[in-house]
């Protein structure tokens, strides 16, 4: 891998969560500046060590990476009722303060599209797990000469199967059922 020029900041004192048209100038600049844009996206409604490490990932890809995150209408949408567990506002703010994200933006249609037409990133990250051809954006990156990359996942810990757990009531390796960790 080509060594990585430093990471271009927000400015001081802007937010990371920025709406789709004024990080799509951003982009731009940022572009114009020598930086290598990687966008990923999901509804990241429950925050986990998968996301994490899919988000550290796609942040190795690039100079900056912009994280496309679905509204709470778009994730009832492809998730059911019930979903999301977090509003979109907490969501955007835990993404925001991972190191790895440079910016989030938040989008209402049911795919990133949009985002991706407007953004144009270099390089589109998704999960293994989606299949090449199944990846919302790919044409229009590929047409750009940008890169479509699919990362391996090694962590099976997905939103659905905490919730489900959690639904269960089941307890860790090692713990002790009906206990609480920690209760003074």
């Amino acid at each position: 891998m080509s060594r990585m020029r430093p990471r271009p900041a927000p400015r001081p004192g802007a937010s990371k969560i920025l709406p789709r048209r004024t990080l799509a100038s951003t982009g731009r600049r940022l572009r114009r500046a020598g930086a290598r844009i990687v966008f990923t996206n999901g509804c990241f409604d429950l925050l986990h060590p998968g996301h994490v490490a899919l988000l550290q990932a796609a942040r190795g890809r690039g100079d900056l990476l912009v994280v496309g995150l679905n509204d709470d209408r778009s994730v009832r949408a492809l998730k059911g009722p019930g979903r999301p567990v977090l509003g979109q506002r907490e969501r955007a703010s835990m993404l925001a303060a991972l190191e790895c994200v440079d910016y989030v933006t938040v989008f209402s249609e049911r795919t990133p599209l949009e985002t991706i037409r407007c953004l144009e990133p270099d390089v589109l990250v998704k999960g293994a797990d989606w299949g090449a051809r199944e990846i919302v954006g790919r044409d229009e990156v590929l047409a750009r000469g940008g890169r479509v990359v699919r990362i391996q996942m090694k962590s099976r810990v997905s939103t659905s199967r905490i919730i489900d757990r959690i639904l269960r009531a089941e307890v860790p390796r090692g713990g002790k059922r009906g206990a609480r960790a920690g209760a003074r």
